[in-house]
């Protein structure tokens, strides 16, 4: 059974690499490049984007009084994620080495580049720099705490998780005893090329 999901998990990679394909013909489609990482939109397209930004006082006026009432306890949340944020680069930058494991590199998942989009206005470009802000920490201390599992217990769970990291695909069956103490080495060597 072991080859049977191991099968379905490469096939998953398989789809995951055809999905970043994808995602490359996108950035073709709506004529922009990324140069030094900077984002590289054509001429034409930024004068369009411009003449489709809403501007902030119709913004308001459009906008569900609802939306205006929970901004602050939305904007509230960046304090925790921060903390977060924080409490997360100093376990790694002080346990990964102790461990061996390759340290996570924070910029890959905390991407903020939205605002660089000429059809937003400010309050929505203020909008999406928190969203890149707090979905990419969130993706970072995923990572990190994903890494910390493999080190410790690279094990399945006996029932399925939802959304599992991307390191669970090479965990040791729920019950397989013997491969966990083979496949631990292994795995934990693993973390050293990252």
């Amino acid at each position: 059974m072991s080859s049977r999901i191991d099968d379905l998990l490469g096939r998953i990679s398989q789809l995951e690499r055809e999905l970043e394909t994808e995602f490359n013909r996108a950035r073709d489609a709506w004529r922009y490049r990324v140069d030094a990482g900077r984002i590289r939109f054509e001429r034409d397209v930024r004068i369009a984007h411009k003449r489709l930004r809403q501007t902030i006082p119709r913004f308001i006026r459009e906008s569900s009084p609802l939306n205006a009432l929970t901004a602050p306890l939305i904007y509230s949340m960046v304090v925790p994620i921060a903390i977060l944020d924080a409490a997360f680069t100093v376990y790694q930058r002080t346990c990964f080495p102790l461990y061996g494991i390759a340290r996570v590199r924070r910029g890959k998942y905390v991407v903020i580049d939205r605002q660089h989009l000429a059809y937003l206005n400010a309050i929505e470009k203020l909008n999406c720099m928190y969203c890149g802000y707090a979905n990419g920490v969130f993706a970072y201390v995923r990572e990190v705490a994903a890494r910390t599992e493999q080190y410790w217990c690279p094990i399945r769970h006996a029932t399925r998780v939802g959304g599992p990291h991307a390191h669970y695909r090479e965990f040791v069956d729920y019950g397989d005893a013997d491969g966990y103490h083979r496949r631990l080495p292994v795995l934990r060597n693993k973390l050293r090329d990252k």
